[in-house]
């Protein structure tokens, strides 16, 4: 029998690396017409990725809850993803009418910083079942003041 063959990756090229893991769950019926126009989109964004953005791979949780994982090569470029069209439109227009679906996100930046948002999840998940909640409001409304409130100090 073989041995297993191990391999590891070198990140030294990488410093400002950011991962966000995406989820888009289905609560209720017309959720599914939110979740084909999402997918719309990030078909979209997979033909054409947006500068910064290394790697997006789909991910399937259950037959009502799939999402992603992206690599982007510094969170200036993400955070310049999500505050253009069409992310922008959708982000707010999902805030108003979240169409039957939750949607959450959380970063794990390379730097320091780890933040997370859940929107009309049904249940905690992930960060969420064991860190205490905190309403994403004032200082903590934006991703990157969230992950830079918890960022550990550099000795």
């Amino acid at each position: 029998m073989p041995k297993p063959t191990r391999q590891s990756v070198d990140l030294s090229g990488f410093p400002d690396l950011v991962m966000i893991m995406l989820g888009f769950r289905v609560r209720r019926w017309r959720g599914i017409a939110t979740l084909l126009r999402i997918g719309k989109g990030l078909g979209e964004v997979r033909r054409d990725p947006p500068d910064g953005l290394l790697l997006d791979e789909p991910l399937f949780y259950s037959l009502n809850h799939i999402g992603m994982r992206q690599y982007w090569r510094d969170f200036d470029s993400l955070e310049a993803f999500t505050r253009s069209e069409p992310h922008a439109v959708w982000w707010r227009n999902f805030l108003k009418d979240s169409g039957g679906a939750g949607f959450w996100h959380e970063t794990y930046r390379m730097r320091g910083g780890i933040e997370a948002v859940y929107v009309d999840m049904p249940a905690p998940l992930g960060l969420g079942r064991f860190a205490p909640p905190r309403q994403p409001i004032g200082p903590f409304l934006s991703a990157k003041a969230r992950a830079d409130a918890v960022k550990p100090a550099l000795a």
